[in-house]
């Protein structure tokens, strides 16, 4: 099974922003025990020291956790980043824009790529720049029937939704038609991983697999 195909099968990709490096090992375990394996580790554009952190994360977990997640990058904004998230074993890119500098790249390090858009125009663009998946972004803010009407046309891109989704609105982004969603902090919640509460993260890992369409 291709990267590709992992995606469409588990669709769900847990966000993974400002969580230092020491608690990804514990963070990739409990969400794997809920059923989710793909993670998207976001740079952190503050700093330089963020943008290595990111780094650190995701060559950690490719060494320790590969068995268990399939560990990308997020948020990047450079052809760069690509090399460097390549580098550290990150197996797919997800960007919060158009760029085809960035798309190119990590075609180029044999990269799945998911293309942050929000008009038919941009979403468009995307991927006939070279995206494998295009992610509506915000996805709360466009809603499921903007998604749907967007689709429509567009049937041929594969969509993603992201921002905002949580249990209750995820089976209708998937009713409107996006093949994957991308779920930040109400899933990876930073308060519940600095006091260690790593049961609670799996239970609502489960609780978003559960709320997917069958």
């Amino acid at each position: 099974m291709t990267l590709l195909e992992e995606i469409w099968k588990d669709k769900i990709i847990a966000i993974v922003r400002g969580i230092p490096s020491g608690y990804m090992l514990p963070l990739a375990d409990a969400l794997s025990a809920g059923g989710i394996v793909m993670l998207e580790v976001t740079f952190d554009q503050r700093s330089r020291e963020g943008i290595q952190e990111t780094l650190r994360s995701i060559e950690q977990l490719r060494k320790e956790r590969a068995d268990k997640v399939a560990v990308g990058a997020g948020t990047v904004l450079t052809p760069q980043q690509v090399r460097d998230a390549c580098e550290a074993g990150a197996r797919y890119i997800i960007t919060p824009n158009v760029d085809p500098d960035v798309i190119a790249q990590a075609k180029r390090c044999q990269m799945v790529v998911m293309a942050g858009a929000y008009t038919p125009t941009e979403i468009e663009r995307a991927y006939r720049a070279g995206a494998d998946i295009v992610k509506v972004f915000p996805a709360k803010a466009a809603g499921a029937d903007y998604i749907k009407a967007v689709h429509a046309p567009l049937a041929h891109i594969p969509l993603a939704a992201v921002g905002g989704v949580d249990v209750g609105n995820i089976a209708g982004f998937f009713k409107a038609g996006v093949c994957s969603v991308g779920v930040g902090g109400c899933l990876v919640d930073k308060k519940e991983i600095q006091r260690g509460d790593f049961a609670q993260i799996t239970e609502k890992a489960k609780a978003f697999v559960e709320a997917l369409p069958l």
